[in-house]
């Protein structure tokens, strides 16, 4: 809160607006969202719902000139599944998000190799730098934020009033930059619930890791997937769950 000339107090607020999307046609989501970066949230979510699996599998993306929107077209058979499996909408635990989930952990995203656990030092020094980069959080405390990183520099940094919607930012951010977020490391700054660990299994990330804890079913998607967790990740006595 600050205090401007004449005593009158202004209140520090994080901007908030709906965002729709529209997939071959068809209304797909409406985000209550950070009105920025909002190219990379829709490529990001098309990726983690399995709509595209690759920047090349986005055949056309179009925004409305006349309010926050957006056209996008994808492969037919992308739009009817995922993985293979008919799709099944759910209202997820993450700020209210509605996502797609799967039927069994059996259909989670397995890595072929596992992960090296990161360097815990490390990792807080990057979640430091994550904090610093935060002009909204620094402002108003009210934001959530997310990178990719190699475990050595923050590649990619999004923030939102929604912590999917950061994730899906730098998730978009990344394909649209031509690369691919495989054994790359999540950072998020809230709680790992099971959505979002599914698409960070689904992106083929090694490790995610939190200042917060992860749910329990993100627990059980993470060793699904051969992904690590790390909670706690800016305390002395980080916790760690390997696959």
């Amino acid at each position: 809160m600050t205090m401007p000339p004449g005593g009158a107090v202004h209140l520090d607020s994080v901007d908030e607006v709906p965002v729709w999307l529209e997939v071959n046609g068809e209304p797909a989501v409406t985000w209550m969202c950070t009105p920025d970066q909002l190219p990379e949230l829709v490529v990001g979510w098309c990726y983690g719902e399995g709509y595209i699996d690759a920047k090349s599998d986005l055949l056309s993306m179009r925004p409305c000139a006349k309010e926050p929107g957006f056209w996008v077209t994808v492969p037919d058979a992308r739009y009817a599944t995922v993985e293979g499996q008919e799709r099944r909408r759910v209202l997820a635990s993450g700020c209210g998000a509605v996502t797609t989930i799967l039927g069994s952990l059996s259909q989670v995203p397995r890595r072929t190799e596992r992960p090296a656990i990161p360097d815990l030092a490390q990792t807080r020094a990057l979640f430091k730098e994550l904090f610093a980069r935060g002009e909204r959080y620094k402002e108003t405390g009210g934001i959530h934020a997310a990178a990719l990183t190699d475990g050595t520099a923050l590649l990619v940094h999004a923030e939102d009033i929604g912590r999917h919607n950061a994730v899906d930012k730098v998730m978009g951010g990344r394909l649209l930059a031509g690369e691919r977020p495989d054994d790359l490391i999540l950072l998020v700054t809230g709680r790992i619930s099971g959505e979002l660990a599914y698409k960070a299994a689904r992106a083929r990330v090694s490790v995610v890791a939190t200042p917060s804890v992860p749910s329990s079913m993100a627990v059980e998607i993470a060793r699904a997937a051969g992904m690590v967790l790390i909670g706690r990740a800016v305390s002395g006595t980080p916790q760690v769950w390997v696959p």
